[in-house]
């Protein structure tokens, strides 16, 4: 039997000292004598991270999502300061599909060495509330080192939908059961089951599209293929401000600070709905303490330099920063809600 096609991978490299890059570039620009005096600072900063770093070469991330979803962009906005406080050059490798168990699994079987490392987002605690069949073990095989942000979804329409409302699209939707189709990033993702749970409470009929990561879907509601989408606010924020595709509600407790105009869902009528997308590391278990330590750090404070802390509000994102413990006892209260939501909606992985 011939093998079978790897999935699709894309790799991004932040290296030392230098810009992020494809893995096969090289720049081969010199330095003017003004870009060498203002690089002083930073390479400074880095050589001290260095002779501090428990690192001794490049970091590396596996993402669970596709390039353009949340996480990726998430990771190109920290990785230059990660690799000031690391002292290492970061690599960012994309292993979309299964609704993170591709990603889940490559990392799990990789060395305890401290330097491959997951970046998951929700589905990794929908997951095992679905009992799908998964090649680890979470908050075991895969522990938590830290949360690095959490954003609420944009309920997100293509322009062709006549409503400029989350009552005019319900209302919209009422009237054609069956025929709208709505996209996740996954099968069983929790944008999925969030859409499962309005759906039920809004009296709606509409078919689910999966796809592998977000990016994609986004790409197939711009185009028109599917009707509408929990969309994370930071993957569409500029797609809905550009008029590709509209919002007319959110997903959070409260009006997203990005969309301050938008309702969110809970207020426009369904009370205490809320549903928040999020991202965080995972390393596998028995990689060194120290390792995870310095890159939780690492993480909390890159999030907090006031130009990354600005962008990521500015995406509509909440930075977090939690330490390992707090991240642990986060994941197992996600798993005991989406538990509680799968077998009250019956929902199941395939």
């Amino acid at each position: 039997m011939g093998r079978k096609p790897a999935p699709p991978q894309y790799c991004f490299e932040y290296k030392l000292g230098g810009k992020g890059r494809g893995r096969n570039l090289e720049a081969s620009a010199m330095l003017s004598r003004k870009q060498f005096l203002l690089s002083v600072p930073a390479l400074a900063l880095a050589s001290q991270a260095r002779a501090q770093s428990p690192f001794s070469r490049p970091v590396r991330f596996v993402l669970s999502t596709s390039p353009g979803g949340g996480a990726d962009v998430t990771m190109r906005l920290l990785s230059p300061h990660l690799t000031e406080r690391l002292g290492q050059s970061v690599v960012i490798e994309s292993k979309p599909g299964a609704s993170g168990l591709i990603a889940g699994g490559t990392v799990a079987r990789e060395a305890a060495d401290g330097y491959t490392f997951l970046v998951d987002i929700a589905s990794h605690s929908v997951n095992p509330a679905l009992g799908r069949a998964m090649p680890y073990k979470v908050l075991q095989d895969l522990v938590p080192v830290t949360q690095i942000i959490r954003g609420a979804n944009a309920l997100a329409l293509h322009p062709s939908v006549p409503a400029g409302s989350l009552a005019e699209f319900i209302a919209y939707a009422k009237q054609r059961p069956g025929q709208l189709s709505y996209a996740s990033s996954g099968n069983g993702s929790a944008q999925h089951l969030a859409m499962e749970i309005f759906k039920e409470r809004a009296g709606l009929d509409m078919t689910h599209v999966p796809y592998r990561g977000g990016g994609p879907a986004l790409v197939d509601l711009m185009a028109g293929h599917v009707q509408c989408y929990f969309a994370f606010i930071p993957s569409a924020i500029q797609h809905i401000r550009e008029g590709r595709i509209k919002a007319v509600a959110t997903t959070g407790e409260t009006r997203a600070p990005a969309f301050p105009e938008l309702p969110t869902i809970a207020e426009a009528g369904f009370t205490g709905f809320s549903s928040y997308d999020w991202n965080g590391v995972f390393a596998p278990a028995r990689t060194p303490e120290p390792m995870m330590r310095a890159l939780q750090a690492a993480v909390a404070a890159s999030i907090q330099v006031p130009e990354v802390r600005a962008r990521i509000l500015d995406l509509g994102s909440e930075p977090v920063g939690s330490t390992a413990e707090e991240f642990r006892a986060f994941v197992q209260r996600e798993i005991d809600t989406w538990s509680a939501v799968v077998q009250r909606l019956g929902i199941t992985a395939d």
